[in-house]
Order: C-alpha cells, then sequence, then structure tokens
C-alpha cells in the first residue's frame, strides 16, 4: 500500500494487516498472523485494539510517554504491556529487507520511484524472508 511521503506509517497499520494474505501449500490463504512484530511508532491504542480484536499477539514495545502516562494513572492506568523480546529481536531481519529496498539505486535516486517498483522490491523481500525462514536455522 503506497501513501504519499509525507503520510504517516501507523494510521496505514490496519489497512495494511488487512491485505495481507499468505499462501500455504494447500487451502485457502491465511489473512491473520501468529503475530505483529512492530516498532515504538506502532504502539498506539488503536493499533493494539485491532489487534486484540483480530486474535493476533502484538510484539510491540511500550513508548516511554505512555508507560509514564499509565504508570501515573496508577491501577486505573491497566497492566504493562505484554513484550516477547525473543521475537522482537528477529524483526531486524524486516527491517534489513526495507533497508535494502531503499538502498536501491533506482529509488534512492528517485528516477524509478513507481508503485511498479516498490512492488517488486516488496516481493523479492518478501522472498527473502520467506527462504530464511525455510532455510535450516544453525
Amino acid at each position: 500500500m503506497l501513501t504519499p511521503g509525507q503520510a504517516g506509517d501507523s494510521p496505514q497499520f490496519a489497512p495494511v494487516l488487512e491485505r495481507i494474505k499468505i499462501r500455504g501449500p494447500v487451502g485457502r490463504p491465511r489473512t491473520r498472523p501468529d503475530a505483529v512484530a512492530a516498532d515504538k511508532a506502532y504502539s498506539s491504542r488503536r493499533n493494539r485494539r485491532y489487534l486484540r480484536k483480530r486474535g493476533i499477539r502484538a510484539v510491540i514495545p511500550e513508548k516511554a510517554d505512555q508507560a509514564a502516562h499509565r504508570k501515573k494513572r496508577g491501577s486505573k492506568g491497566g497492566r504493562p504491556v505484554g513484550h516477547d523480546a525473543a521475537l522482537y529481536a528477529e524483526r531486524n531481519t524486516v527491517e534489513r529487507c526495507i533497508n535494502r529496498l531503499r538502498n536501491w539505486r533506482g529509488i534512492a535516486f528517485r528516477f524509478d520511484k513507481t508503485p511498479q517498483s516498490y512492488e517488486a522490491g516488496l516481493h523479492l523481500c518478501g522472498a527473502m524472508l520467506w527462504l530464511r525462514s525455510i532455510a535450516p536455522q544453525a
């Protein structure tokens, strides 16, 4: 999903998750991942509510200001956000993939900044992640 450069990423969180379809060997494509790992920019209540409603585990650390606000409210502030640090550490694979896409010369210098080139780069990143997931872990 492509948006103008000045648009924020967090409002696109739910629409992007709605478009995910992961094909398996048989049956319908999966539309609900087991977990979503994201950085602190996606730590809003709205995003967490959306994930909870769909039964998806959120692996998103809490922002410091959100934690301070929750603590300031005392018992009314609720519980701290759960966070799987081991699963969050694997997020760097996706980050490296996105950075490779950004460093792609045609997109970096804007002469190939088209929706088609971004789609091609994302498919390439997806293939790399898929290959990493099926490769034997050392």
